[in-house]
């Protein structure tokens, strides 16, 4: 299940000892689009997504917290080929730090303030990181 971030073909010579490249913010956009996409579908069958806008938002922080921490993917991860691992070891980072990153990109602020890493504060706080996985040749 858990995978080592030396599998994403990173860059070889990479600065700060990491192996890894970080995912394109198109990428990562492609694939919460398609996972809200599915969050609202998935709401519809339990409440009304288009009359209150919180059950949606439950959704996705229940699938964020499932996905992430148990596989490293959400659904929309795995067709855009990104990954959202631990910063420290490349595995999936659990279930509570899911959570945690789940519940402040739901605020959406936090995703918005990025380091160099491509790094938002939610990606900070629990200590994860999206990755490039490249088709390989």
């Amino acid at each position: 299940m858990g995978r080592d971030l030396s599998d994403t073909q990173g860059i070889p010579d990479a600065k700060d000892g990491h192996d890894w490249v970080p995912a394109p913010l198109i990428r990562r956009f492609g694939a919460l689009l398609l996972d809200w996409i599915l969050c609202v579908l998935v709401s519809g069958i339990f409440a009304d997504p288009l009359r209150g806008g919180w059950p949606p938002v439950a959704v996705l922080i229940v699938e964020y917290a499932f996905f992430l921490g148990l596989f490293g993917q959400t659904p929309g991860m795995w067709v855009t080929r990104i990954s959202c691992l631990s910063f420290a070891d490349g595995r999936p980072i659990g279930v509570p730090r899911a959570l945690l990153r789940g519940v402040l990109l739901a605020l959406v602020v936090p995703a918005l303030i990025m380091d160099g890493d491509k790094r938002g504060l939610h990606d900070r706080a629990a200590g994860s990181v999206v990755v490039d996985h490249p088709r390989r040749s």
